[in-house]
């Protein structure tokens, strides 16, 4: 990595029930990463509007249900 580019050592993944990752994106504060996976939470929550329960996670189309988590990546000096 050049000195011009910037550093970005927070990832968001996703995860499903199969325990399949996938990179979502690249943040430069803990912060950023944070907000974008809890904005991608309440994307998936559906609130059961007859009881007073928590939400669930919706499933996806295929009927997995998905997880984001924020990791820190080392850096290289």
């Amino acid at each position: 990595m050049s000195e011009s580019e910037p550093v970005l050592p927070w990832l968001v993944i996703r995860q499903d029930d199969n325990g399949n990752r996938y990179r979502v994106g690249r943040y430069a504060t803990r912060l950023e990463a944070e907000r974008v996976a809890d904005r991608l939470d309440e994307s998936l929550e559906t609130p059961d509007k007859a009881t007073d329960k928590a939400p669930e996670r919706s499933p996806d189309k295929r009927g997995r249900r998905q997880l984001y988590i924020v990791e820190r990546v080392r850096v290289a000096p």
